[in-house]
C-alpha cells in the first residue's frame, strides 16, 4: 500500500521545461531573467505591483520587519496559532513577541482581542513595532477589522500570507494587506519552488530596501563595498524557473484543493465529533491544508488516536500547529488568552490535501478517519 502524504509537491512539464531552459541559457547563479518574470508573474497574480523573490518565507517575513521599521526592543504582535517561522522572524530583528488568541469562527489572529493588547501596550508606554497576521492553512485573517485597529495606532501590519497563495479577502488577493506581504514556496505549499519565497508590496520603497539587504547589502559599485549588514537571502534563477511553472496551475491547483475539502466535508461532516474549519464569510479560501476538529466526547477516541490509526494506514496527517506561547522557545513572552488556540490545537487534525491526490486516496483517508474509532474500541477490548 503507497502512502498517502500530507502535501507534496504537484509539479508538471512546463516546469521541468522552464527548468531545462535555465540551466542550459548558463543562468545557474542568483540572478538572470527568469527571476525577474518569476516576480512580475506573482505580482500581477496578486494584483500588488512591486516583489522581490527571496530564499524562503521566513528570510522574507525578516526583511519585511525590517523594511516596515521594526527596531531592537520593540514588541511585535502577532497570532499565537501559527508556525515558528512568523515569531522567529520577530527574534531575528531583535524584538519581543507578543502572542494574541484566534477566533474560533476564522481560526486567525481575533481583531478584538488585538485592540485590548494594543491599547494595553500603548497605556504600559510600550512602543509596538508591527502586527503579523497570519492567513492560516489558506485562510485570510480579517483585514477590514485588523487594519483599521493597527491604523488607530500608528501600527505597520505585516501579512504572513506563507499559506495562503490564491486566497482572497472581499474579492482582493492575499498578500496586498498591509505595508507588505509574504509568501512562502515550501515543498509543502500550494506551488513549490522547493524552497524559496516572495515579499510584495504596493510600496517600492519597501521592495527595494528587501532587496538591497537580500544581497548582502552591496553597494551598487565595481567593488565590494558595504554600508551596512546585509543577508544572502535571494532565490536563484533556477528555482524562480520552476516558479514560473508552477505559478501557471495556481488557479487549478486551488480549485482541486477546494474540491478535496468539499467531499471530505460531505463524507464525514454529519459524524458525530467531526468538525471542520469553519471557512470566513468575508473570503474565499484555498483550502491548503483540510482541517478537522476531534471532539473524543462524541467521537469516541481524541485526535491522537486518529492520527495515529492513519498512521497505521501509511496515510499522514498531523496536529494543528502548536500554539507559540506554548513552545519552550518563547517561554515568557506576552499572550493575551491563548484557551481558543490551545483546544484546536488539543482536537486539530490536518488531512492529507495536496493537489494530486486521487479520489481512491482520498476514499482511503476518509475510510481511516471513520474507522479509526472502531479500531481503538477493538484495541481497547484486547487489552482489557
Amino acid at each position: 500500500m503507497s502512502r498517502i502524504l500530507l502535501s507534496p509537491p504537484h509539479m508538471g512539464p512546463e516546469e521541468r521545461r522552464l527548468l531545462l531552459d535555465a540551466f542550459d541559457s548558463n543562468w545557474i547563479a542568483p540572478v538572470g531573467p527568469e527571476l525577474g518574470a518569476f516576480e512580475r508573474e506573482l505580482a500581477a497574480v496578486v494584483d500588488v505591483p512591486h516583489a522581490v523573490a527571496l530564499s524562503s518565507g521566513t528570510a522574507a517575513l525578516h526583511l519585511g520587519l525590517i523594511a516596515a521599521g521594526v527596531q531592537p526592543g520593540d514588541r511585535v504582535i502577532t497570532s499565537t496559532l501559527t508556525f515558528a517561522a512568523t515569531a522567529n522572524a520577530i527574534v531575528y530583528v531583535g524584538a519581543e513577541p507578543v502572542f494574541v488568541d484566534v477566533s474560533p469562527d476564522t481560526w486567525t489572529l481575533d481583531p478584538d482581542l488585538l485592540a485590548e493588547e494594543l491599547a494595553r501596550q500603548a497605556r504600559l508606554g510600550r512602543r509596538i513595532g508591527a502586527v503579523i497576521t497570519v492567513d492560516l492553512y489558506g485562510q485570510c485573517a480579517d483585514y477590514g477589522r485588523i487594519q483599521a485597529v493597527a491604523e488607530s495606532h500608528g501600527v505597520p501590519v505585516v501579512e504572513d500570507a506563507a499559506e495562503a497563495l490564491g486566497a482572497s479577502y472581499r474579492g482582493r488577493p492575499a498578500g496586498g494587506f498591509g505595508i507588505c506581504g509574504v509568501f512562502s514556496f515550501n515543498g509543502n505549499k500550494i506551488i513549490t519552488t522547493s524552497g524559496g519565497g516572495m515579499l510584495v508590496s504596493h510600496d517600492r520603497a519597501v521592495v527595494e530596501r528587501a532587496r538591497h539587504l537580500s544581497t548582502q547589502a552591496r553597494a551598487p559599485v565595481a567593488h565590494y563595498e558595504h554600508a551596512e549588514v546585509g543577508y544572502n537571502y535571494r532565490m536563484s534563477n533556477l528555482l524562480a524557473a520552476i516558479g514560473r511553472g508552477q505559478l501557471r496551475s495556481l488557479a487549478s491547483k486551488v480549485t482541486k484543493r477546494r474540491a478535496i475539502n468539499r467531499r471530505y466535508r460531505a463524507a464525514l461532516g454529519t459524524v458525530p465529533g467531526i468538525t471542520f474549519m469553519p471557512e470566513a464569510t468575508y473570503g474565499r479560501s484555498t483550502c491548503w491544508l483540510t482541517c478537522v476538529r476531534i471532539d473524543p466526547s462524541r467521537f469516541g477516541v481524541d485526535r491522537e488516536c486518529v492520527r495515529l490509526y492513519l498512521e497505521s494506514c501509511e496515510i499522514e496527517a498531523r496536529p494543528v500547529w502548536k500554539p507559540l506561547h506554548l513552545q519552550r522557545a518563547f517561554r515568557g513572552c506576552t499572550v493575551r488568552r491563548g484557551d481558543v488556540a490551545a483546544v484546536l490545537f488539543d482536537e486539530g487534525l490536518c488531512l492529507p490535501s495536496g493537489s494530486n491526490l486521487s479520489e481512491a486516496d482520498q476514499d482511503r483517508v476518509i475510510t481511516a478517519v471513520a474507522a479509526s474509532c472502531e479500531a481503538a474500541y477493538v484495541r481497547r477490548k484486547r487489552v482489557g
